[in-house]
């Protein structure tokens, strides 16, 4: 029996083959390059400074806190979720292990960084926004003074 179910997915297999190559064999030619445009042939000549136009948009610096949360915000769309926000945490998960045996599990990472998630989303939407995200940046050392000599 099991001669004859394997004989008849053969055949099966090999008819459906020869379909699929008969399809490919008279489907359409592939569509030709579109040709380039060509170059304008002459240049302005002019001084950009006497050419009419907008003004190129300007670019606007991100602050701190903006490059800090899109490093976390992985699909820009201005909301870190659970998984964004613990997707990125790998060297805090070094600094959790405070004894330093190297023996810090996962679990107890993820439970620490869940905490600080949920301490962050004040409106409990497990979402954070750019102001709700600004209250888990790490407190900053001041800066030594460099030495002028």
């Amino acid at each position: 029996m099991g001669l004859f179910a394997g004989l008849v997915l053969a055949g099966v297999g090999t008819f459906w083959w020869q379909g699929r190559a008969q399809v490919e064999q008279n489907a359409p030619p592939p569509p030709e390059p579109e040709e380039a445009a060509p170059l304008p042939e002459e240049l302005p000549e002019g001084d950009p400074g006497d050419m009419i136009g907008p003004a190129p948009p300007e670019a606007s610096e991100l602050t701190r806190e903006e490059r800090r949360f899109f490093r976390y915000d992985r699909n820009r769309d201005r909301e870190i979720t659970r998984n964004e926000m613990l997707s990125t945490r790998s060297d805090a998960f070094r600094k959790l292990d405070v004894d330093g045996n190297n023996l810090l599990t996962f679990e107890e990472w993820v439970v620490t960084t869940s905490d600080r998630f949920a301490e962050a989303d004040t409106n409990g939407n497990g979402k954070l926004t750019p102001a709700e995200f600004a209250t888990t940046a790490p407190k900053r050392k001041p800066k030594k003074p460099s030495c002028k000599c």
